[in-house]
């Protein structure tokens, strides 16, 4: 008998129950995880995972071979990638898993030197996993199945859903609601300047490292960072070079948080958003679109990873999604968390990274059609 893989399934508490609703025989993925879908076989296990509460809720034995259909199961999405599943075992939200529990019986959190390089990977589905660990996790929700243990759950993050509408000239968009400032009142007003400091020098440590020229925004040229000031990066450059033909785009550029140079070209460009609105960045790089139809510089906005909604939320405006290219399909995520970390994961081999490091550590802005 052929082994059987595993495969981790990406659902958040909204899709998830949608799965269920519609007769938890079809399982979908994302047009841009064909090539992956297609390898999937008959009598693999689907690893369901409810994203932002962090929890294993279920596992899925895979019936049939992969097809693509756009017959309606989401609300918000259609995950064409489709394969027929049957339920092997299923959890509720408050017998589910928590994959904290897990992680010292799974392979891809050993590297001891960072305890946060498993969540790399946790951004993409289907993955296919490690046999021991499918069947550690497996065995974790069968245990949880017929001993279940009820714990609370964050109903905020569970029922949480990113609305996704269609413009007839634009395609998929997203129409942000009103938002309160999510700020708590005891928090230091300090905290956000010092963090948006601390990441801008994550940025250029790693640029730095990496052997590019840097670029940071002119007023932010004396700050410092654990005792080394900006300035004294040795690749840091005082003056950027002509990059655009005209000057407005020019001084666009001069403002972007941080710079990745090799020669003339723009290796690649951060904005770094700590705050609630997360229009400034924003607003920069559809400015910089806008001057520069043919724009192919990679784009990344870094922020918080409880803002990672508001940013996917903020970037499919019809504002933005009315630009050529679409800010979307140039502009990537990058968490606080995932930054930090992955970078001191690394630490011992920065000087032989790739720009495309980025891109293992990024997420992709676009939204699926609705």
């Amino acid at each position: 008998m052929e082994k059987r893989n595993y495969w981790l399934a990406l659902f958040t508490g909204v899709t998830w129950a949608e799965f269920l609703a519609t007769g938890a025989k079809t399982s979908g993925f994302s047009e841009s995880r064909w090539a992956t879908v297609q390898k999937v076989k008959p009598g693999d296990y689907l690893l369901c995972y409810l994203t932002r509460v962090k929890l294993f809720i279920g596992i899925l034995e895979v019936t049939g071979v992969p097809y693509k259909d756009s017959a309606p199961i989401w609300k918000d999405a259609t995950y064409p990638c489709r394969l027929g599943v049957k339920v092997v075992a299923q959890l509720t939200p408050e017998t589910a898993v928590p994959v904290a529990e897990l992680l010292k019986k799974l392979s891809l959190s050993q590297d001891q030197s960072n305890p946060y390089l498993w969540t790399g990977h946790f951004r993409a589905s289907p993955t296919k996993w490690d046999q021991a660990d499918g069947e550690a996790v497996v065995q974790a929700i069968l245990d949880a199945s017929n001993n279940p243990i009820a714990r609370p759950v964050n109903k905020r993050k569970l029922q949480y859903r990113r609305k996704v509408l269609i413009s007839k000239d634009i395609g998929s968009v997203t129409i942000p609601e009103r938002e309160e400032d999510e700020t708590s009142e005891q928090e230091s007003e300090a905290k956000k300047p010092r963090e948006h400091t601390e990441i801008q020098w994550y940025l250029l440590t790693l640029g730095s490292n990496m052997g590019f020229d840097l670029w940071v925004a002119r007023n932010d040229r004396n700050r410092t960072w654990d005792g080394e000031r900006f300035r004294d990066f040795p690749k840091l450059k005082d003056k950027l070079p002509p990059l655009f033909g005209d000057e407005a785009t020019n001084r666009t550029v001069e403002l972007i948080d941080v710079l990745w140079l090799k020669g003339s070209t723009i290796v690649a460009a951060f904005e770094i958003e700590s705050t609630t609105s997360i229009y400034s960045g924003l607003l920069r790089m559809a400015d910089l679109i806008a001057m520069q139809s043919n724009l192919t510089i990679p784009l990344y906005l870094v922020a918080p990873d409880e803002r990672r909604g508001k940013v996917f939320t903020e970037v499919n405006r019809p504002t933005f999604s009315r630009l050529s290219p679409q800010l979307s399909k140039i502009c990537r995520f990058i968490a606080f968390d995932t930054l930090k970390n992955q970078t001191k994961a690394v630490s011992h081999v920065l000087r032989f990274l790739k720009p495309e490091f980025l891109e293992q550590i990024s997420e992709s802005c676009e939204v699926e059609e609705a």
